[in-house]
């Protein structure tokens, strides 16, 4: 679902990401693991479309994004690490906005609507204005949202920031529900290494170059052993 070759992005003569090769099956829940400066966002910004690589090619569902953007996009649902709702519009409208952009049917998007903000608990909040719901209510509406139009990858960038820990863990399973049942392709960033205990896979990035990938036990392993944390903070310094 997602396929990475010999990705490269500079910012003048700082290298964001170094030639980076992976590839992520479909019913995988992948997290990328790095500190802050590793390299994450400037990777969900070339595979959203925002920024283009200086070399190498990144493919979602089989479309290249240089050549092919509006076919790949298609395909993704992202939250984004800064909130991107219109807090002055009904949690309806908000998400009636996102499936008219995808070209939903007004029944159609009605009906996932009702029905996904119900399984997310936000059932009673739909006319509410976004200003009015709690940071994490929020982050579900976002959810909601970036799963709308059943994309095959999901694109998370460190979305648990500023989220108390029963919201962090409320997210992290609804998105672990999504893959079980659908299938969906979810790429997580974070920083935070208790986010990653749960993963079928770790990536670590480091200064835009892959340090280790496996699942967990694997990566805390090639990183020294130990426990996961105490070998990744040994690996980033």
């Amino acid at each position: 679902m997602i396929e990475l070759r010999g990705l490269v992005k500079r910012y003048g003569n700082r290298v964001a990401l170094a030639g980076l090769d992976l590839q992520i099956g479909r019913g995988q829940f992948t997290v990328l693991l790095g500190p802050n400066g590793a390299g994450k966002s400037t990777l969900f910004q070339v595979l959203t479309g925002l920024f283009a690589p200086d070399a190498g090619e990144a493919f979602v569902a089989e479309h290249s994004l240089r050549s092919e953007a509006t076919q790949a996009l298609r395909h993704l649902g992202v939250v984004f690490q800064q909130m991107s709702l219109d807090l002055d519009l009904s949690v309806q409208r908000n998400l009636r906005f996102h499936a008219d952009l995808h070209g939903m049917g007004a029944a159609l998007a009605r009906e996932r609507i009702n029905e996904d903000c119900a399984a997310a608990g936000l059932g009673a909040e739909l006319q509410r204005p976004v200003r009015e719901l709690s940071g994490g209510n929020r982050r579900k509406v976002e959810l909601v949202r970036a799963l709308l139009h059943r994309p095959a990858v999901l694109l998370m960038d460190e979305p648990t920031v500023g989220l108390d820990p029963k919201s962090r863990r409320d997210l992290l399973a609804k998105v672990r529900d999504d893959v079980s049942a659908r299938g969906t392709a979810v790429l997580w960033a974070t920083h935070l290494v208790e986010e990653a205990a749960a993963a079928d896979r770790v990536l670590v990035l480091h200064k835009g170059r892959l340090l280790a990938d496996g699942t967990p036990a694997a990566v805390a392993q090639s990183l020294g052993g130990g426990a996961l944390e105490a070998a990744f903070i040994r690996a980033t310094g």
